[in-house]
């Protein structure tokens, strides 16, 4: 199985090395016919936080994707009128048994079609933006699964959702397992406050 990161100038680190812990451990240690890799515009990117990247793989070379991961960040905004990329994103995700965004990478999976008539999530404070954009259900969950699509909301819950799609392509203990491996188990040291009311 192929599993594409789509990345891009700006994109948010997290939303894209979250998920590409979770599957590229999941093919180190477990199934050693997945395949992980990036794929851009250009060989090397630079994120939102200044991460420089180098990219397997260009849109005009990556081999076909079972699993494409969008990850959003500050760069989706210029990343919707890239058609390079959403090219690249639609031409992918046709293909592909599932379809995966993390935070505002729903942007550009709703610019490339595949949100039309869905339900869908992203980054909490910008789920209204998303549902300005039409034709998609904008719901408050960590991640939502409809059809082949699964999107993730804001940053470290692409994590779960990664997660979680191995739990429906291996099964729930398989993803246990792997969950177990990566020691993912969130306690944050700071509850969130409450919101008055």
């Amino acid at each position: 199985m192929n599993i594409a990161i789509v990345l891009f100038p700006d994109m948010e680190e997290l939303d894209f090395a979250g998920p590409l812990e979770v599957f590229g451990m999941a093919s180190k240690v477990m199934y050693k016919d997945w395949r992980v890799f990036t794929v851009a515009q250009k060989r090397v990117v630079k994120g939102a936080i200044g991460l420089s990247v180098n990219v397997d793989y260009t849109f005009d070379n990556a081999p076909h994707a079972d699993v494409i991961v969008v990850p959003g960040g500050f760069g989706t905004r210029p990343g919707m009128e890239n058609e390079a990329l959403i090219g690249y994103i639609r031409r992918a995700g046709e293909a592909a048994d599932y379809v995966t965004s993390v935070c505002t990478g729903a942007f550009l999976l709703h610019r490339a079609g595949f949100l039309k008539g869905r339900r869908a999530t992203t980054y909490w404070a910008q789920r209204q933006a998303l549902a300005d954009m039409g034709d998609v259900e904008v719901v408050e969950q960590r991640w939502v699964h409809d059809g082949n699509v699964v999107t993730a909301a804001g940053v470290s819950a692409g994590i779960d959702m990664a997660l979680y799609l191995v739990g429906v392509i291996k099964g729930p203990d398989e993803a246990r397992r792997l969950q177990k491996a990566i020691e993912y188990d969130p306690a944050p040291p700071y509850a969130e406050a409450a919101t008055p009311a």
